[in-house]
C-alpha cells in the first residue's frame, strides 16, 4: 500500500545529526509510513537502533526514523548500535529491505534486500549506544539505495532481530540469491526470527536529473 508520502515529507525530511531518543516516536514514524502493514511484521521495539552512514568528508550521518537522505550520502556500509537498558550480548540478525521497488506505486519486484547479516554481538559501553559488530561475513552485503529515475522516494527499512540458535544453518538466502522479490516476514517465519526488537528507516529519492 502507498504510504503517506506528503505527511512524511512534511515531518521527516531533514538530515539528522543524532540518533532517535524516543521509542514512541520511532513507532509512530513506522506506523505513519505504513511499514508494519507493508512488510507484514508487527513493530513494537524494545530498543532504539542507531544506524550510522560514513561520509567521504565530515562526520557520519546518524539516522532518525523517516529522514530523507540524498543518494550520495548512502554509500555506506552502515554501522549499527542499540540504545536501551539490558541490550544483552546477542547474537542478533540485522536486515535492510526496500518495499518500494521499482516504484512505491508499483512495487512488483519488492522487497529488495539491501543487507542481511547474522552473528552481531554487542560491545557494552559504560554509557550511550551499544555498538554491534558481526563476527562472520554478511549473508548479503550492503547494497546502496538506487531508486530508478522518475520514482518517488523509497523507504529503506533497518530491522534487528534476536538470532535463533540455528540461523547459521539456513539455506534460503546466500550471497548468490537474487536480492529482488525478497520477503522479510516469510524469511523470518521460515528461519525462526521473532518480531524485530529495534528498527529505523530512511527515505532516498533518485539522483537529480
Amino acid at each position: 500500500m502507498l504510504f503517506a508520502i506528503a505527511l512524511l515529507f512534511g515531518l521527516l525530511t531533514q538530515i539528522a545529526v543524532s540518533q532517535d531518543t524516543s521509542l514512541g516516536r520511532v513507532k509512530e514514524a513506522f506506523d505513519a509510513a505504513d511499514i508494519p502493514q507493508d512488510i507484514a511484521l508487527p513493530f513494537n521495539p524494545s530498543f532504539l537502533l542507531e544506524v550510522s552512514l560514513p561520509q567521504a568528508t565530515g562526520p557520519a550521518i546518524v539516522l532518525r526514523a523517516g529522514v530523507q537522505l540524498p543518494r550520495n550520502a548512502t554509500v555506506g556500509p552502515p554501522s549499527f548500535a542499540l540504545v536501551g537498558r539490558n541490550v544483552g550480548n546477542g547474537p542478533f540478525v540485522i536486515a535492510t529491505v526496500d518495499p518500494d521497488a521499482p516504484t512505491p506505486q508499483d512495487p512488483n519486484i519488492a522487497q529488495v534486500r539491501h543487507f542481511l547479516g547474522g552473528n552481531f554481538v554487542s560491545k557494552h559501553s559504560i554509557a550511550g549506544p551499544t555498538p554491534l559488530t558481526n563476527t562472520t561475513a554478511a549473508v548479503s552485503n550492503w547494497l546502496q539505495p538506487t531508486p530508478p529515475a522518475g520514482s518517488d522516494a523509497h523507504r529503506y527499512i533497518f530491522l534487528v532481530f534476536e538470532q535463533p540458535q540455528d540461523f547459521n544453518d539456513q539455506v534460503l538466502v546466500d550471497a548468490n540469491t537474487p536480492v529482488t522479490s525478497f520477503n522479510i516476514s516469510e524469511f523470518g517465519e521460515a528461519v525462526g526470527l521473532r518480531n524485530p526488537i529495534a528498527g529505523t528507516f530512511m527515505l532516498v529519492a533518485p539522483d537529480p536529473a
